[in-house]
């Protein structure tokens, strides 16, 4: 199809700006404070969490995590992070700080062309070697038990073929772009579109949704928002996102209730959502 061949430079141009607009953001491997020490109420899950937060900026892999792990009382869920075509993880630094906050080690791979998920995957290797590691802040603090598989566009067609590896416990792609099959995915979903996205179109993450009858699949189109929107400043994309992970990865019955059950919280939120489908094992 014509669409597919224009996908990806259109793609990698705006990303590429984008990112390019937004690199003297980076930090060093010191990171810098989210929310720290900040209560936040059990559903505000698009306020900053209590965590401070810390960067590490490796050669294949960045970390965002809790500043303070290696004192943590806890084991901390991960989530794996795939770039947009020419971006990097900076592109995305505000929202992957904000799942840091709220308690999650993002482990964000460095590849602007990320489709077949190998640093990915290599980002959880690290992390557990890190875990094992006794001389390391990060031992024994990461709960390799529970991790979600996230990205946009490109980045978000590597959340799904990631999807297929058995260490993954649940997915959610942003806009993902067509390369990638979902039949291999036997974990549940959350697939997010932009209802002004003229890139990835709705319809393209539609079809995603509709080939995931074999796996629980919820289908979110935010309102307004286009390619771009969880670039820099992720608004409308923070609270869902860290409410799916907060739910799959962390338990949380409050998150879980904005996507499941017959009063689900997305379902009735129509300022927030254009478009809100659920298929048969997500309606259980």
């Amino acid at each position: 199809m014509h669409w597919r061949k224009l996908l990806v430079p259109l793609t990698s141009l705006l990303l590429l700006l984008t990112a390019s607009a937004g690199a003297g953001a980076a930090a060093a491997s010191t990171g810098s404070p989210a929310g720290a020490g900040a209560e936040v109420a059990a559903a505000d899950y698009g306020a900053p969490g209590p965590y401070a937060t810390a960067v590490e900026v490796g050669a294949v892999t960045t970390l965002y995590y809790p500043r303070d792990i290696a004192t943590s009382d806890r084991r901390h869920p991960v989530i794996v992070w795939g770039n947009g075509t020419f971006a990097f993880p900076v592109v995305y630094r505000e929202l992957l700080l904000h799942w840091a906050s709220q308690g999650f080690i993002v482990a964000a791979a460095n590849t602007p062309q990320s489709n077949l998920g190998i640093s990915m995957r290599a980002g959880i290797d690290l992390l557990t070697r890190r875990n094992a590691d006794q001389g390391s802040p990060f031992h024994d603090r990461v709960d390799l038990e529970h991790i979600g598989a996230s990205g946009h566009s490109q980045g978000g067609a590597a959340a799904i073929v990631v999807g297929a590896d058995p260490r993954i416990d649940t997915i959610l792609p942003i806009q993902p772009g067509p390369l990638a099959d979902i039949d291999g995915v036997h974990v549940p979903a959350l697939l997010l579109a932009g209802q002004k996205d003229s890139i990835v179109f709705p319809f393209l993450v539609k079809s995603f949704y509709n080939d995931a009858d074999h796996i629980p699949a919820i289908y979110g189109e935010l309102r307004g928002a286009d390619h771009l929107t969880v670039v820099g400043d992720p608004g409308p994309f923070a609270a869902p996102t860290t409410a799916w992970f907060k739910a799959h990865l962390m338990g949380d019955q409050t998150a879980r209730a904005q996507f499941f059950g017959a009063d689900c919280g997305i379902c009735t939120d129509s300022g927030t959502w254009s478009d809100v489908r659920r298929n048969g094992l997500a309606n259980r």
